[in-house]
């Protein structure tokens, strides 16, 4: 909007008179900067608590660094680690695959599917995943024989549950079964949140179903699936450590099975903190990017990156409307 110097009127020549629409000009070369000692306060006490707990870390000697840095790069930290990725993985593809199903399914109008996933949504969320995965480890008691084959006719493949339900199986079937619920959650809040013209218009385009769901429902719904995913994903990483009670090696049982025979409790388990942390940071690098890739051309902010929250960065100041208008770029 163009902005101007008013002219003097002839009654009074220090009062402006300004045009229809003019902005009148401010001179703001004498006035001072806004000083914030409350914001100076609180930084001046966030540096002293800091400066404490560095003290702390480093003059406590219970925190044996020399221990820590023994066991950081052990191979058998390593195998731990390289077991808690995994089950991380394969979890998070049940979740999503399983959760996708669930989730068009519950959006079906068949009304006996729909029941059917809502009523798998709720029983898995509604239970602990500490106490699936104790049940799934214990099914013997319920199943002694697993078999596989006609139902109420001949059975093809049996076994004995304690041989087919082992401790990975179990893990996998209590969190990949308990992730399903989660995701089928977030993607069917993710389509619910395309506008509905978006699919009617596709549909007077002559598109089928499946197109409109892959071609345009789908892409708009992704900004939207995809920052609870991943978020999703770190919460598992760490869920990972309840497989501690099925004694399935991962990096928190191996930790354990390592100060129960050193008895150095807080080494070790400051160990599997700083791994525990390494790895969900890669996550949130990794979920930033995704994030920003799916976030173009949208009319929101770009999501706050990882290095921008580990560098202080300050997120940019969202371009206002007036500036897109096409008055501000003629004024430019």
């Amino acid at each position: 909007m163009a902005t101007t110097q008013p002219p003097a009127t002839r009654d009074d020549p220090g009062k402006a008179e300004l045009p229809p629409g003019a902005v009148p000009v401010v001179d703001v070369a004498g006035a001072s900067q806004v000083r914030h000692p409350l914001r100076w306060l609180a930084v001046l006490l966030l540096a002293v608590l800091a400066a404490q707990l560095i003290h702390f870390l480093i003059t406590n000697p219970h925190f044996e660094w020399g221990t820590v840095g023994a066991y950081f790069g052990a191979q058998i930290i390593g195998q731990g680690i390289a077991t808690t990725v995994e089950l991380t993985a394969i979890a998070m593809l049940i979740g999503i695959a399983g959760g996708v199903l669930v989730a068009v399914g519950r959006m079906s109008d068949n009304r006996v599917l729909s029941t059917v996933c809502g009523a798998y949504v709720w029983f898995f969320r509604g239970i602990p995943v500490l106490v699936q995965l104790v049940f799934w480890y214990n099914l013997s008691a319920l199943l002694p024989r697993i078999s596989f084959g006609v139902p109420f006719g001949p059975e093809f493949i049996s076994g004995h549950t304690n041989t087919l339900i082992t401790p990975w199986l179990a893990a996998i079937l209590g969190l990949g079964l308990n992730e399903a619920a989660y995701m089928a959650e977030i993607v069917r809040g993710g389509l619910l949140g395309v506008d509905q013209g978006q699919t009617e218009a596709a549909a007077a385009l002559g598109m089928g179903r499946a197109r409109v769901l892959r071609r345009v429902v789908l892409p708009q719904a992704m900004r939207f699936i995809i920052p609870p995913t991943g978020s999703q994903v770190i919460n598992m990483l760490k869920a990972t450590s309840l497989v501690s009670v099925l004694a399935l090696a991962d990096l928190l049982y191996t930790v354990q099975s390592i100060y129960n025979r050193t008895f150095e409790t807080i080494p070790l388990l400051i160990v599997a903190c700083l791994w525990y942390l390494i790895m969900t940071s890669v996550l949130y690098v990794g979920q930033s990017f995704i994030e920003r890739y799916y976030a173009r051309g949208a009319t929101r902010h770009a999501p706050q990156g990882f290095w921008n929250f580990a560098l202080f960065r300050r997120r940019p100041d969202a371009p206002s409307p007036a500036a897109d208008s096409p008055l501000a770029k003629e004024e430019t």
